[in-house]
């Protein structure tokens, strides 16, 4: 290992041990790599940690987006049609945003709040019309929202809230767990997010239509996974015609056999490696305020999971983040854009039927001068604070 290796301040870490290792084997012996029991255990283990009543997990967070929107527009117990509204804020993944287009809805963009990265609140009353129907909430970086707005505004004008809380696993808000506040929770497991389970994601929900559905779509559409006495299409009992009934529009999005046998393993150290960021994050905090005239960071709301850590520059520095992020890359230190950044900046926004709510300045300020370094379960006070040096020279300097 080089010095470079040992100074880099990498944006994630792989909290991969052991009993990792052991699980996977323990696949391979089984013969079984396709979805079986070992998935089916991790989903149990899931719901129950976060006291939901179904679990359903995927190949993706983004899958699991997709699956969120399209049981929702298939449920006739659902107001959610195509050609209706979908209010998101300007800044988010990729995947937050495509299954809404791909199932006839039309998105409608609200600003983000500077400091907390999320959905302005107080600019959703006046981006809805008589064709809004729902909210799709994005919990940032680790950050709830501000849930008791939230959801005082769906239920006063009758909207669903959806959660894309892909970076938010362990996050709380009031004491209750981001994720399992709307209708339906999302998660992703990919390498650099709480947990890694290789390529993943959860569906999290209390709806029993709405999960059987999601769960008939995850396998081509058929009724295979479903039980015999279900809310969409019961079952024959002739396993020869019941294999292939298809009942809806699906796909092929099933996690691997080795995805939920680490998924268990995770969940187990889920807790302390939440804890472990949470402390990373109290450092943070504590040296960048010293830096609070030039640099904006997130302010948390509730409790959050801190998926990294998020810098804005304004006053001398804004506008510097070019020069800045080249001094942070001769140093070891990876940096990304805040998510997307503004979504809407993105080529691929003519393939969206939108539209933007106000202004965006706010999403389009921080896509000019944001970025953020990483966090995981490791101790990382040392990485901290040398960022905080060289990014506290770089503002006396300039």
């Amino acid at each position: 290992m080089n010095n470079s290796d040992i100074e880099k301040y990498s944006l994630a870490s792989d909290s991969w041990g052991n009993e990792e290792i052991d699980a996977i084997n323990d696949v391979v012996k089984s013969n079984r790599f396709t979805m079986g029991e070992k998935v089916k255990t991790f989903e149990t283990e899931f719901s129950k940690y976060f006291g939901v009543n179904h679990a359903l997990m995927l190949n993706s967070g983004s899958s699991a987006n997709l699956l969120a929107i399209a049981s929702l527009v298939f449920d006739e117990n659902t107001d959610l049609n195509r050609g209706d509204e979908v209010i998101v804020p300007a800044v988010s993944w990729s995947t937050t945003y495509f299954p809404v287009n791909q199932y006839g809805l039309k998105l409608k963009f609200v600003d983000v709040c500077l400091d907390t990265l999320n959905i302005d609140v107080q600019k959703i009353e006046s981006a809805i019309t008589k064709k809004t129907k729902a909210i799709f909430a994005v919990n940032l970086l680790g950050n709830p929202c501000n849930f008791k707005e939230l959801k005082d505004i769906c239920d006063k004008n009758k909207l669903i809230l959806i959660e894309d809380n892909c970076e938010s696993l362990g996050a709380k808000y009031n004491d209750k767990y981001t994720g399992t506040i709307g209708k339906i929770g999302t998660f992703s497991f990919f390498f650099s997010h709480h947990m890694q389970t290789m390529e993943g994601g959860m569906l999290l929900t209390n709806d029993e239509k709405i999960y059987q559905l999601a769960n008939s779509m995850r396998a081509h559409g058929w009724i295979r996974d479903l039980p015999e006495k279900n809310l969409l299409h019961n079952k024959s009992g002739n396993s020869f015609h019941d294999s292939f009934k298809f009942i809806t529009p699906g796909y092929s999005l099933r996690p691997l056999e080795m995805s939920g046998a680490i998924g268990s393993v995770q969940l187990k150290k889920i807790n302390a490696n939440i804890l472990q960021r949470r402390i990373n994050a109290s450092t943070f905090e504590t040296l960048f305020k010293d830096l609070s005239e030039h640099i904006v960071i997130q302010k948390e709301v509730g409790e959050s999971s801190w998926f990294g850590f998020s810098l804005i520059l304004k006053n001398k520095l804004e506008n510097k983040r070019d020069k800045l992020i080249e001094v942070l890359i001769q140093n070891h230190i990876e940096t990304r854009p805040i998510v997307a950044g503004n979504f809407t900046t993105n080529p691929v926004i003519k393939y969206l039927e939108h539209e933007i709510s106000g202004s965006l300045k706010n999403a389009d300020y921080l896509d000019k001068n944001g970025f953020f370094v990483g966090n995981d379960h490791r101790v990382l006070d040392k990485k901290i604070e040398k960022l905080y040096d060289i990014v506290k020279n770089f503002t006396d300097t300039i």
